[in-house]
């Protein structure tokens, strides 16, 4: 895979799915980061191409001349704290409650004496986005400390601002507002600085290029990135290496995951972990015995007609 940077000229609006009509609804949301399909469609248009294969998109920052690429943190924990599945820790009160088993197992937090310690008046600011290097040493050791979580400055709980541009409409012969479809507002989004998007494609296409995003086709440029290159390569060699060895493991999907299963009504259902994948711990003594334990999802999101 080759790996590129989109660099933003301008705001960037990529519309939610809600409908909008100035007058009836006066403003205009913007869904960021984008999903995949988004930027798909614009390398298709700016390229040419019918079909492309794509990872991302991330975000990567260039500070100091050095670009690193960073990747969603991981859903699983409580500030720095990790949830276990209820069945791992008999020892949890939460073991008392009464749960679905046909659902995967609920997941807690286990007290230490960290938190115990910690100031009740002290909020750590969080990370929502990780340094490879950091993800790297995740899938080595399989924990993160606390400075690996905390944010080294604001960019990194969100390397991007809402701009909001109101729009006015004048009623011919006046100056004032039209009364109808005259006012409406919208919500843009403008990269921080130094920082952009990050993809990779399997096809290597003509970089720089200047190519138009989102729904009013703002322009970006597109720069290919060797570096990312090495930093994507290290991470799946570690994750390719921990696949091999077995046991228990905690898979942790780095883009937003839809897995489709089309029944007999010709309708697709869709869910957050596969289909094929039974329930390790389930009290149906017809149903095989499987491998999921337990699941940490955020809320649904819209992906090419699929939630």
């Amino acid at each position: 895979m080759k790996w590129y940077i989109i660099t933003p000229l301008d705001i960037l609006m990529f519309r939610d799915a809600k409908p909008f009509t100035p007058g009836e609804r006066a403003w205009a949301g913007s869904v960021f980061p984008p999903n995949g399909h988004a930027i798909a469609g614009s390398l298709r248009k700016a390229f040419g191409r019918n079909k492309l294969t794509m990872k991302g998109p991330f975000f990567c920052r260039t500070k100091e001349e050095e670009t690193t690429l960073y990747l969603p943190r991981p859903l699983g924990f409580v500030g720095s704290t990790p949830l276990v599945p209820l069945e791992w820790n008999k020892d949890l009160s939460l073991n008392q409650a009464l749960r679905d088993k046909t659902l995967p197992c609920p997941l807690a937090t286990v007290p230490s004496e960290k938190d115990k310690d910690k100031d009740e008046e002290e909020e750590t600011k969080y990370g929502q986005y990780l340094p490879a290097s950091v993800v790297e040493k995740y899938l080595e050791k399989g924990e993160f400390t606390e400075s690996d979580l905390t944010a080294k400055d604001e960019s990194e709980v969100k390397p991007w601002k809402i701009e909001t541009r109101p729009h006015n409409a004048i009623a011919p012969g006046t100056r004032q507002v039209k009364d109808a479809d005259g006012y409406f507002v919208e919500n843009g989004v403008r990269m921080l600085e130094g920082w952009g998007l990050a993809i990779a494609l399997e096809e290597e296409v003509n970089a720089p290029a200047v190519i138009q995003l989102g729904g009013e086709g703002h322009r970006a440029i597109l720069t290919r990135c060797e570096t990312l290159d090495s930093q994507w390569e290290n991470l799946q060699k570690q994750s390719n290496e921990n696949k091999e060895k077995g046991g228990k493991s905690i898979a942790y999907l780095v883009t937003p995951g839809v897995f489709e299963r089309k029944r007999t009504d010709h309708k697709s259902y869709c869910r957050a972990w596969p289909w094929e994948w039974q329930l390790r711990y389930n009290e149906n003594p017809s149903q095989t015995q499987g491998v999921l334990v337990s699941v940490a999802t955020a809320k649904p999101l819209p992906i090419s007609c699929r939630f």
